[in-house]
């Protein structure tokens, strides 16, 4: 913290002037105020369903002291808060009672993305947030600036890109679309699992708000109503609805999801030798990513959507924070046909064909098929057991419902062990190290070979049986480490010498030959 005042301190609200200081928006006291309509509607909602009574009134009350903090916070924020590009760094201040000056010099800045939410966009507002990679706290990692316009972000991110320049890549004369929204993906957006879960996701989180407000969802006049009418329909009808229902809703949710996150997808490759991903519906996003801090990138191929033929792309980066943070920041397209994730991850390496496609992988000894199978058994086998102990306690129907689930469950297990089993590959193109593995997700990683700063060897007690050994390529970028799984002791050695030559031999005994 620091109470080092600035003479040159103006009311300036853009970056024009490197000695200037900006403020936010004041159309952000607006946005705060438009927040008091969330605890009005839901008090005229528990109004209309249960009349007006004490615990409806504690409830606003509740809701309405949480937002008078939230304003007040926002307010506060917005009356003290200002930051300047001064020379080579970006200067913010912020805080009244406790003040804080951050600086950052521009040549450490590896990310800069906007990020606009719904009320936000109402006022032509953004938020902008200045990523340093580092893997620390995110107050210390982070300049963020919540609540400018969009203009003031897009001259401060031009500036910013602008003195950081583009260190050793140079990038095309102008910015180049390499991929853009295509609607006819919209056919993937239902070949997942979360729009089911969210179904009951949502069911669980109303039911238990209806709880706190002592409502129970069972009197609810719909409820009765609808009891009323089909309660003499049979179980087997009512759970086939249920689940045609559910699957439905599962469905409409996922492809509400998919539009959400999606519209207005763009890929570029900007001159300044960034990709900027541009998208979101309701909340726009914009993540950048430098474009010689990319290592790789990763074919994730989930099972529903590689049966329907398609895809997604993640970068393998380094600068893009913390694990979460990178989960979140690393994709590059939205699931699409395969052949066009294979197109972009091209483009983006720079290369005439995507390496994931243009290597013959190693296959993997049979006994890791053998590992695959013992997995899926030991899954299996308590879940009949359990079934099987809770029959011969309580009723035979759970008995013979443990004999099913093994008959039907066996050839499924060695369907997925096989599955999982074949995926399993490696292989070396050019610069690139290419790992293969997974079962319900296929995921295909192209790692350069150069960014390979480690080995990982790790041998259970089953693998040293089988003389087995896991062998992890370590990396600054990405997930960290990119697995060989399952792999003989003597190629995985080989292999781990010939992908990056010289950094195992080190910590490798040679036995001499009696």
């Amino acid at each position: 913290m620091s109470q080092h005042t600035e003479r040159r301190e103006t009311t300036g609200t853009g970056p024009a002037d490197a000695a200037e200081w900006g403020r936010l928006s004041p159309r952000l006291l607006a946005v705060n105020l438009s927040m008091l309509g969330g605890p009005v509607a839901l008090f005229v909602i528990t109004t209309i369903l249960t009349g007006a009574n004490l615990q409806a009134v504690i409830t606003l009350g509740s809701l309405v002291i949480t937002f008078l903090v939230i304003t007040g916070i926002s307010t506060m924020r917005l009356l003290t808060t200002r930051y300047r590009v001064d020379g080579e760094r970006i200067e913010l201040r912020s805080g009244l009672l406790f003040r804080s000056h951050r600086s950052v010099p521009v040549d450490r800045i590896r990310s800069i993305d906007l990020d606009a939410k719904p009320v936000h966009r109402v006022f032509g507002l953004t938020s902008l947030a200045i990523g340093t990679g580092e893997q620390v706290s995110s107050s210390s990692r982070r300049l963020s600036l919540d609540g400018i316009t969009k203009q003031q972000a897009s001259e401060l991110r031009r500036l910013l890109l602008d003195r950081r320049g583009s260190g050793a890549v140079t990038g095309p004369d102008e910015d180049t679309t390499i991929v853009q929204m295509d609607w006819a993906w919209l056919r993937y957006a239902p070949l997942t699992v979360w729009g089911v879960g969210t179904v009951f996701l949502g069911v669980g989180t109303a039911y238990r708000t209806l709880h706190e407000m002592k409502i129970d969802p069972l009197d609810l006049s719909l409820v009765k109503d609808i009891e009323h009418r089909f309660g003499s329909v049979p179980l087997w009808f009512g759970i086939i609805v249920a689940i045609v229902l559910t699957a439905v809703v599962g469905v409409a949710v996922s492809t509400a999801a998919f539009v959400d996150s999606w519209a207005n997808f763009r890929l570029e490759r900007e001159q300044d030798g960034v990709f900027r991903v541009r998208r979101g519906l309701l909340i726009s996003r914009s993540v950048t990513m430098e474009e010689r801090r990319l290592r790789g990138v990763e074919i994730v191929e989930p099972m529903l959507l590689r049966w329907a033929g398609g895809a997604r792309l993640n970068a393998i980066a380094s600068g893009l924070g913390t694990a979460e943070e990178n989960r979140s920041r690393r994709a590059l397209t939205p699931p699409v046909p395969r052949d066009e994730a294979l197109r972009v991850a091209a483009d983006v390496l720079a290369e005439a064909e995507s390496p994931t496609e243009s290597t013959r992988l190693t296959r993997h000894p049979r006994a890791a098929r053998r590992r695959r199978v013992n997995r899926g058994l030991m899954v299996l086998g308590p879940v009949v057991a359990i079934l099987l102990g809770l029959g011969l306690w309580l009723t035979p129907v759970l008995v013979h419902a443990a004999w099913i689930t093994a008959l039907a469950g066996l050839p499924i297990v060695l369907a997925l062990a096989d599955d999982a089993y074949r995926t399993l590959g490696h292989g070396i193109h050019d610069r690139y190290l290419i790992v293969r593995a997974g079962t319900f997700a296929h995921r295909t990683a192209a790692l350069q070979r150069d960014g390979v700063v480690g080995w990982n060897i790790t041998r259970s007690y089953f693998q040293r049986r089988n003389g087995l050994l896991t062998l992890g390529a370590t990396t600054a970028a990405g997930d960290g480490s990119y697995k060989v799984r399952d792999v003989s002791v003597g190629h995985g050695l080989v292999f781990a010498e010939e992908a990056v030559p010289g950094l195992l031999a080190p910590f490798i005994e040679r036995v001499p030959r009696s």
